[in-house]
Parts: structure tokens; sequence; C-alpha cells
């Protein structure tokens, strides 16, 4: 299973680049008849790659976290989970168990999707917000200890943007599955997820990214963790807002393009050159997630899985004016 992040080659679907996985986008695309046989492969890589048994005990004096029904950054055998590994995989799982099992493969028991739920639940911070690899155990002056020349706020584990609006993502397509499934835990957790997202909102309708090039990146993620919960640009200030952010920053091409720089300056920096067709898809998926086409059709498709998921999202969306695919 592979995506593409700005600037990066083809990646697993455990990377936290990816906020979609394949499926998704050969679904939106219309690729299934083309594509039974990429996706057969894929279904087994999701199956095998699930953790299917705990850590070995006891897990609190080796400070690890729980492992069972996650979805790790590498194998199965590496077994360490990640809260947008284990949402990525939970999607890609519930996404290829509507598809004909007969050209995918016998979907993932329930029993193996409810550990995944269980581990994601886990991960919600006391702020509401969901980290990587663990909860926030510790503070923020650790981070003078920060050996590493090219991350910052590395050694104590946050909540992120992109962690919880995957998390939010995950558990609303399995609620739509499992509708009864320890519904008012996942209902509770959800409003915390949703208020943590909209606590960290940037006055300009932003959200800053920590695992991608970076405003654009990361308000794809805010506006799909919203929009998931049923938040449109119709009716949501913070939706709206930032598609006015976005559309700010769209170039006289017609794309989006967006610095590293944004990364380490904090502010939107334009990419000197061209257009990116990864900053521009998401941008477009997040414009549409949030309903924006429905009042402007300014934002056009003038531009690896991204692009493709956009294009196709933009063609039943925009085109032909389908409605959402739900999982």
């Amino acid at each position: 299973m592979w995506c593409s992040g700005a600037g990066e080659g083809l990646l697993s679907v455990t990377d936290h680049s990816c906020f979609a996985t394949p499926p998704q986008a050969i679904a939106e695309a219309g690729l299934m008849d083309v594509s039974a046989g990429c996706l057969a492969k894929a279904h087994a890589y999701v199956e095998q790659s699930q953790v299917i048994e705990e850590a070995a005990p006891p897990l609190a004096a080796y400070y690890r976290h729980i492992s069972k029904g996650a979805w790790p950054f590498s194998s199965r055998d590496h077994g360490w989970p990640i809260s947008d590994c284990s949402s990525e995989g939970l999607k890609a799982a519930l996404t290829l168990a509507a598809l004909p099992a007969d050209k995918v493969g016998a979907p993932i028991s329930a029993e193996r999707l409810y550990d995944c739920v269980n581990v994601i639940l886990s991960y919600q911070n006391a702020d509401g917000g969901m980290a990587t690899y663990e909860n926030t155990r510790s503070f923020h002056w650790l981070e003078i200890l920060n050996p590493a020349e090219t991350f910052g706020d590395i050694i104590v584990d946050y909540s992120y943007v992109e962690c919880t609006s995957a998390c939010i993502t995950a558990l609303c397509a399995f609620r739509k599955r499992y509708p009864e499934h320890r519904r008012r835990e996942i209902s509770r957790a959800l409003d915390r997820a949703e208020a943590f997202i909209r606590s960290i909102q940037r006055t300009d309708g932003s959200w800053y990214g920590s695992w991608g090039v970076c405003f654009t990146y990361a308000c794809w993620f805010g506006v799909g963790g919203l929009a998931a919960l049923g938040r449109s640009h119709a009716d949501d200030e913070a939706l709206r807002r930032c598609c006015a952010f976005l559309v700010s920053k769209q170039r006289a091409d017609g794309g989006w393009g967006e610095s590293y720089l944004s990364c380490q300056d904090k502010v939107y920096s334009q990419l000197e050159g061209d257009s990116h067709v990864v900053n521009t898809a998401w941008a477009m998926l997040a414009l549409m997630a949030a309903g924006y086409h429905k009042v402007s059709r300014a934002v056009g498709p003038r531009v690896n899985i991204f692009p493709i998921w956009a294009l196709g999202h933009y063609r039943r969306l925009v085109l032909l004016g389908e409605p959402e695919i739900t999982l």
C-alpha cells in the first residue's frame, strides 16, 4: 500500500503523510475494474501487518503502550503502533471490506477491528487530541535534551492535528459500520477530539502541520476531521475560515505550492517556481471536504495517489454532482 508526500517517494500505508489509502483513492476514481489484482495484494498486506498479539508483559515496566489490534509504522514483527497508522489501517480494512470479496479477498474479522478501535481510543490525551506512539507523559522542558538536527519537539509525544483527525475519520468510518460497538465511548472521544482540533486552529483559519509541508497539509487534516463529523462550509465558521485561508494561497497557475520554510518558520511560505502537485491535491481535497465546491467552482484540477484521489473526488463531486462515498 502506498502514498506519496511532497518531496518523497513511495511510502507504506503506515506513514504520517498518509491520510488516506489507495483503496479509497481507487474507489473515488472508479478504477475497481482495472485494479482488482492490486487491491487484492493491498488487502493481503493490510491483513498481514496488523498486530495481533500484545507485547510481553509487564507493559508498564517498559513504558510500552498497548499494541494488539494496531497497525505499526513498519511490520507486525516491528510491533510499535502509531495512532494515525492504526487509523489508516482501520480505514483501509473497512474500505476493502466493502469491496467484492471475490476480487479483493475476505474482510478482516470484526473482532480484530474492535481491537484496533481499543488502541485508537487509548491514544487520546487529556487535551482531547491524539499523539503518535504513546500518550503525552512528560514535560516540554525535556526538549532541551533533543539531539536531533532536523526535528524539534520530539522528546515528548504531543497531540497533533494530523493524528487527531486521522483518529476521528477512522472512528467515524467504524461507527457507520458498527454503530453499537462502544457507542458512548466513541461518541465522547469524538466530541473531545473535535474540541481539540478547534482549539488549535490559528486565527487566520489554518492549522500548523508537523508531519508534512505544512499548513496546506494540516488544513487538509483539520478540515477532514471536522467534515467527518458532519460539519461543512455552509454551517461551520472554522471551515469557512480555513477555506478562505487556502483560497488566499492559490497561485496564478491554479495550483498550490508551499515551501519547507513553513515548517521551520511556522509562517506560510510560498514555494519558488511552479506549483506542487501534492500541495495542490491536499488543498483541493480540503476544499471539497468542506463543501467549498458547492459555493464556488473557482478551484479546479489544474495540477502519485493524492492527485489521483483529488481528481477522482473532483470529477464525482463537482462535475458529476454525486454524493460523498461513505464507509
